[in-house]
């Protein structure tokens, strides 16, 4: 071979070798150090940016733990709320309440009722006892507890329930408390014996059969001598606390003092709340919510002096805080008129909005020239014919139309979606008119069934009415179908179930959710977004709580809300439920006044065993706030936007509540309560969560029509007690029909004059068999009476 090139092997491929080494040879010298430098670099470069991230969370989580405990032992966070729940009645509070205030009272004073500032322990306490039996007391004050400690006795023994620490009541606040979102728990084990090896056993055995009913960072304490507080307390003011996440999202007030001005004769009056701001900061342009009582505006916020400094002077007077009316204010603020929020509850409808008027210049000159547009069908005329007596010829195909109108007009809408069932290419493709003969059984295998049904004629209403409860209670035990209705035999159906339609498949037909809104619907706000909407929301009530802003109160602050336009007799309700149940005013996020259609994932709570039934009125406990309302029950579909409405909530598995109330921004926990009379106290009849807000969410009442086999001939068959006249077989002919073993058909024709109809399926049908019509209306919940539990 000629020339001076000379020869270059590739190298030996190692058997780790890369895709980019083995072809490194393609790349000159100079390119190749300049790409493993920049490499090199870059992974330098990424190796000490995270070690300088990870540092920098580090430290931040440092500061964070650090600037906590500097606030617990301060004076700008709230005192720490520990609420004492008793496992069983047995076990008593009162002396455990006064141990501990003693321990903490020993170089100061209790100056408000149950708060205590402790130089000792360096640290701020709230002790509530929740009174047994009382579950609405108990349910507040599980919403405000910082530390919730459940006191069980070791000689109590509770035979009803599976534990004997825990009674019934015991169990139904415990399953409630873990509803609403476990604060940090401890439990405290007293009547704990003497003898220091009994004392030992009992204490396993209590923590043993109860640590399944707690979390598992749940401590236990043994809880009979001051030396046994005095641990608690010293490990109590170094723990970090953990609360519900909805807790956080919203400023809260746990009132110390409940108080009212009375205008003359006027209906509304102030009332004045007064305590320590938790949570987040509080604007005086919010608009607040008082647990039971409603949405208020304020009209001041006073920030008083505190009255429990942690750096109290020892051997300080005692002072009550009942007694204390005139407290020291440090500063004042007022809400500004355009910033302030507008207490807007329901939308104000235009009766007139809907009116026809009168046309404009515009839509009658657009009307002329649609008309002109308008293309006109060319017929075959005689010659010679003018315009004007062309007017006055009717075409054959004319009437054909006409015709056809008038057949759709008398029979049942039926929505098909997107194949409509006439022309749909399945098995049923050839339901349309008699010629039906692939499918459904062919012409020369039918019988006369019209001769049979003769005897149909000569029944009377009384031997009607004594068949069909026959039927009914040898069908009875069914519970498959629980729609069922019985066809009315002096209203027509057509009219009975005038609201209703047929669906071709539930899954797929259209069903607008805009058509045919009742009249609540107008009262109402609707989001076009609701998702977007609540996190604008939540950014800015974050901005609001991190900037410093002039119309707002910081958190820790002891002050005084005067929130105007209270009824009077709501606000008398209140002062006497101060007494024993803490009355607790939120802030409320934007738009939270509103009214809207809320939905609520709940289930059925196991102790109660009443039914349910939708409609009726229940209280809802969502969070912070009380809502009175009507709901509908539903089940939730995946892949459509159809729901299916249930009369009753039953027990054991997850529906959807769907009332009209305030709107609140979830995640949120819900409690429901029913009353069972105008003086009992409400018992909890179902808990779950708030899900959204939604008023286009379909939910449909569907009823199901049934028909029983008279004759049958193969494919074809008799059916009667669907319908009792023949207008009505006509009205509902377009209405698929199915069988409860699975066969598919349609109305051919009416027979006879009482009803009965002859039916085409797609296989043979049993004598056994039911034949069922399918009918669906959307259904709404029902608007109450009113909106809050204090304002009935």
């Amino acid at each position: 071979m000629g020339g001076s090139r000379v020869q270059v092997n590739k190298p030996h491929k190692s058997r780790f070798s890369s895709k980019s080494s083995r072809n490194l040879h393609k790349t000159s010298v100079k390119d190749r150090l300049a790409i493993a430098k920049s490499e090199r670099n870059v992974g330098k470069g990424a190796r000490a940016a995270r070690i300088q991230r990870n540092k920098m969370i580090r430290d931040q989580k440092r500061a964070a733990v650090l600037k906590e405990k500097r606030e617990l032992s301060g004076s700008r966070s709230p005192p720490r709320v520990i609420v004492l729940f008793a496992l069983c009645a047995s076990v008593d509070l009162e002396s455990l309440a006064d141990d501990l205030l003693s321990l903490l009272s020993k170089d100061t004073c209790v100056v408000l009722s149950g708060t205590v500032a402790s130089s000792e322990y360096r640290t701020r306490i709230t002790v509530l006892k929740a009174p047994h039996g009382d579950l609405l007391s108990c349910m507040e004050m599980a919403k405000v507890a910082d530390l919730m400690v459940f006191v069980a006795s070791a000689r109590s023994s509770c035979e009803e329930t599976d534990s004997y620490y825990i009674d019934s009541f015991g169990n139904q606040c415990l399953s409630v408390f873990r509803s609403l979102g476990l604060p940090s728990t401890a439990v405290f084990i007293r009547d704990l014996s003497t003898d220091l090896k009994q004392r030992n056993e009992l204490k396993k055995m209590c923590t043993s059969s109860l640590a399944s009913e707690f979390p598992e960072d749940c401590k236990f304490y043994p809880a009979d001598t001051k030396d046994e507080l005095h641990k608690f307390l010293w490990l109590f003011k170094e723990q970090r606390l953990k609360v519900p996440h909805w807790r956080t999202q919203r400023s809260y007030l746990l009132s110390q003092k409940v108080d009212a001005e009375y205008d003359g004769n006027s209906e509304k009056c102030t009332l004045f709340l007064t305590g320590y701001l938790r949570s987040r900061n509080l604007s005086v342009n919010q608009l607040v919510h008082v647990s039971g009582a409603g949405d208020f505006q304020l009209s001041k916020i006073e920030v008083l002096k505190d009255p429990c400094p942690l750096n109290s002077r020892k051997n300080q007077d005692l002072m009550d805080a009942d007694e204390m009316h005139d407290a020291e204010v440090i500063g004042s603020l007022a809400p500004d008129p355009q910033n302030q929020e507008a207490l807007v509850v329901e939308n104000i409808p235009d009766p007139l909005a809907g009116e026809q008027t009168w046309p404009t210049e515009a839509e009658i000159a657009k009307a002329d020239e649609d008309k002109k547009k308008k293309k006109i069908k060319k017929r075959s005329l005689p010659h010679g014919t003018s315009e004007y007596q062309a007017a006055w010829i009717v075409d054959d195909s004319d009437e054909e139309e006409s015709d056809c109108d008038n057949e759709n007009d008398d029979g049942m809408v039926l929505d098909e979606g997107e194949d409509g069932f006439p022309g749909q290419e399945n098995r049923y493709s050839d339901f349309d008119g008699d010629g039906a003969s692939l499918r459904l059984g062919d012409s020369d295998e039918e019988t006369d069934i019209d001769s049979v049904m003769m005897e149909v004629d000569n029944l009377t209403r009384e031997k009607i009415e004594d068949e069909l409860k026959e039927l009914k209670e040898a069908h009875a035990a069914d519970e498959e179908f629980p729609d069922e209705v019985d066809t009315p035999l002096d209203v027509p159906a057509r009219k009975r179930f005038a609201k209703y339609r047929g669906l071709k498949s539930f899954r797929t037909s259209s069903w607008d959710p805009k058509e045919s809104l009742p009249q609540d619907y107008a009262r109402i706000f609707e989001f076009d977004n609701f998702k977007r909407t609540q996190k604008h929301v939540l950014a800015k009530a974050l901005e609001l709580d991190q900037e410093n802003r002039e119309d707002c109160i910081p958190v820790g602050s002891y002050a005084r809300l005067h929130i105007m336009g209270v009824p009077s007799a709501v606000a008398s309700k209140l002062s006497l439920l101060a007494k024993t149940i803490p009355v607790t005013a939120c802030g409320l996020l934007k738009h939270e006044s509103k009214v809207s259609v809320l939905h609520f994932s709940v289930k059925k709570h196991e102790t109660y065993d009443a039914p349910i039934k939708s409609k009726e009125e229940l209280i809802f406990h969502v969070g912070f706030r009380q809502f009175v309302g009507r709901p509908i029950f539903s089940s939730e579909f995946i892949n459509t936007d159809k729901n299916k409405m249930e009369r009753f909530l039953h027990a054991g598995r997850f529906s959807v509540a769907s009332i009209y109330a305030p709107i609140s921004f979830p995640p949120l926990p819900t409690i429901i309560l029913k009353r069972a009379g105008e003086d009992a106290a409400p018992a909890v009849a179902a808990v779950g969560s708030l899900k959204t807000v939604d008023a286009d969410r379909i939910i449909l009442k569907r009823v199901i029509l049934t028909g029983y086999p008279q004759r049958v001939s193969k494919r074809k068959a008799s059916v009667r007690h669907m319908f009792y006249n023949p207008e009505d077989v006509k009205w509902f002919k377009p209405v698929e029909l199915y069988t409860k073993r699975g066969l598919r058909g349609r109305i051919k024709e009416p027979v006879g004059t009482h009803g009965t109809m002859k039916c085409l399926l797609n296989g043979v049908l049993e004598q056994r068999d039911t034949v069922c019509m399918n009918l669906f209306k959307r259904a709404y919940p029902k608007w109450p009476t009113h909106h809050f539990p204090l304002s009935e």
